[in-house]
């Protein structure tokens, strides 16, 4: 009986057995699999022999090779890559010492751009022949299949977690209590982590509500925390997650949002808070892979009290 062959675990696994293999067949001295997240270009898997890159390091997209080689301004394919002006203009090449490059998009289902796979190398390399070129597009291709496969299955854990989320509702506003929020962030730091995602924390002060309490009644008080939640409700993404964490402070983890994503959704938030006749104070900060979402958090948080800091200074 034939032994068999175990299917990779993860797209981690998948990835670093894809580049060793690319590696020992057709050299170059660094190899990887990268995800763009904005001007973000991460590493999530390599393989080096010798300039250093790992997994988790991050670079500028737009000072890189394949942010060329996908807008058509260089080719895939470039084993003299100081031959080709945009490659040899590009400003990681005043960091690092290239001189052949290989680079093939990594495209999700709808056509947008997830990442690359990639490699370079010190030295002039002898151009590919065509089997060795299909060899790399196609083990782009199954990577970018195997990337679909599991985001897929990520966007299905998370509505799966939606549906969990019983024990950790708020009564009174029906979002999220404080330990449904933490859950979320320590998920969330999760998938980030594996695929680089990007994502904001939104952190809502109210104004008032003590003063709601003490001069209109508990009732009164409850209300415009019921009030807050529909605003917030009315903004956000399936695949947000808005929670009451503490007595009038709210918080908003929007997923796949990077920085303009965050900026947009803060003006949104505001006119519904503002709309729905609720004055409060908003913090926000992305995600920064070196740093994480408890970072975020904590930064949302400074913003917050710097907004509401100075709308009382306003009067």
């Amino acid at each position: 009986m034939m032994e068999a062959i175990p299917a990779f675990s993860s797209f981690e696994d998948a990835s670093t057995a894809a580049l060793r293999v690319l590696q020992e067949r057709l050299g170059y001295r660094l190899w990887m699999v990268t995800r763009r997240d904005g001007d973000d270009w991460i590493v999530l898997a390599s393989e080096d022999r010798g300039y250093g890159v790992g997994a988790g390091e991050i670079m500028q997209w737009s000072d890189s090779f394949c942010s060329r080689m996908v807008t058509g301004e260089g080719p895939r394919f470039a084993a003299r890559s100081n031959e080709i002006g945009a490659y040899k203009s590009a400003p990681i090449s005043s960091a690092l010492e290239i001189n052949a490059y290989i680079g093939v998009p990594l495209q999700r289902a709808d056509g947008s751009l997830f990442g690359t796979l990639c490699a370079i190398d010190p030295h002039e390399q002898t151009e590919l022949g065509p089997s060795d070129r299909e060899l790399v597009e196609l083990v782009a291709r199954l990577l970018a299949t195997v990337i679909e496969r599991e985001l897929t299955a990520v966007d299905r854990a998370r509505q799966l977690e939606r549906l969990r989320v019983e024990s950790t509702l708020d009564p009174l506003t029906g979002l999220r209590n404080r330990r449904g929020w933490e859950q979320a962030i320590t998920d969330e730091e999760a998938r980030s982590n594996r695929f680089g995602s990007p994502a904001s924390v939104f952190i809502i002060d109210l104004d008032g509500l003590k003063a709601v309490n003490d001069t209109q009644g508990h009732h009164a008080g409850d209300r415009l925390l019921r009030r807050t939640g529909e605003a917030i409700r009315s903004v956000v993404r399936e695949t947000d997650v808005a929670a009451r964490i503490g007595g009038d402070e709210f918080g908003l983890l929007a997923v796949e949002c990077d920085a303009q994503g965050a900026a947009d959704l803060d003006a949104r938030l505001a006119s519904a808070l503002e709309g729905a006749g609720i004055s409060a104070s908003i913090g926000h900060a992305t995600r920064d892979p070196r740093h994480g979402l408890t970072t975020a958090w904590e930064e949302a948080d400074r913003r917050m009290y710097s907004v509401k800091a100075e709308r009382r200074r306003r009067g």
